[in-house]
């Protein structure tokens, strides 16, 4: 078990080397780390209790380690479908392409066609949006409508363009592509002014002004590929201190450079 998850289970009041039942010595984490307390620590309690390392759990534990505690991060998560495509599409990360940025402006225009008004802000985010940053091949669009909750609006218009809801949450709905077509881009549907919105933005921004941080960022996704190939939600999770770091770094340079939403 790594030192800081030992530290962490201190705070809470948790002998790291027999802390009982792994799952409830979770909940105590995440009541206190709240974010902080991602996936990858539950795989580490998960394997203390068996005796084995977190890289021997297999995928059929890790996919319902994983069921516990994205309804912990996320309440209210439910996927649209089946979850298998969600738990198997491997992870690859690879250099920046330009050929990202072109891609968003086609389908910026083809939502803004098709949305009209609703469609409030369209937004190119994640590690796509930034220049020299290692991504995934995936481009992120965030769209920003007033009410995330009246799909009617918008669902079967972005459904028309060949991507399917895959996900609701409160405050966001997730899109991308339809069947066995190639995922290249998926979609965030989230309210304008929301909490969301702005951290994506506002991390966006902030990691295009600052090239330590990003190669940083990037070094840290090249690692965490070739550990998490074939673990999707480990991946992302693995990110978190990272990123929640990060923001309260983008907060403190947002108010240096006067940074808001659409500057």
């Amino acid at each position: 078990m790594n030192s800081e998850l030992s530290s962490r289970l201190v705070e809470v009041g948790l002998d790291p080397e027999s802390f009982g039942d792994p799952a409830e010595a979770f909940a105590h984490l995440h009541a206190r780390f709240g974010r902080r307390a991602t996936l990858v620590d539950r795989y580490e309690l998960e394997a203390a209790v068996r005796g084995v390392g977190p890289d021997d759990l297999d995928s059929e534990l890790r996919a319902r380690l994983a069921l516990e505690v994205i309804p912990m991060q996320i309440p209210g998560w439910t996927v649209v479908g089946s979850a298998e495509r969600t738990f198997s599409d491997p992870i690859e990360v690879v250099p920046y392409d330009e050929a990202w940025a072109t891609l968003f402006a086609d389908w910026r225009r083809a939502l803004v066609d098709a949305l009209g008004v609703t469609a409030v802000r369209v937004e190119h985010v994640g590690s796509t949006a930034v220049p020299g940053l290692a991504a995934k091949p995936i481009v992120d669009i965030q769209v920003g409508v007033r009410d995330v909750d009246d799909e009617h609006l918008y669902a079967r218009a972005i459904e028309h363009l060949g991507v399917a809801l895959r996900s609701r949450d409160p405050g966001h709905r997730y899109f991308r592509p339809a069947g066995d077509r190639p995922r290249i881009v998926q979609m965030h549907v989230i309210a304008v002014g929301s909490t969301w919105e702005r951290e994506h933005l506002l991390f966006r921004d902030f990691l295009r002004a600052n090239e330590v941080m990003r190669d940083a960022y990037g070094r840290l996704k090249l690692e965490l590929a070739r550990r998490y190939r074939d673990d999707r939600f480990a991946y992302n999770e693995a990110k978190t201190g990272f990123v929640l770091d990060a923001l309260e770094d983008a907060e403190a340079w947002a108010v240096r450079v006067g940074w808001s939403i659409g500057r």
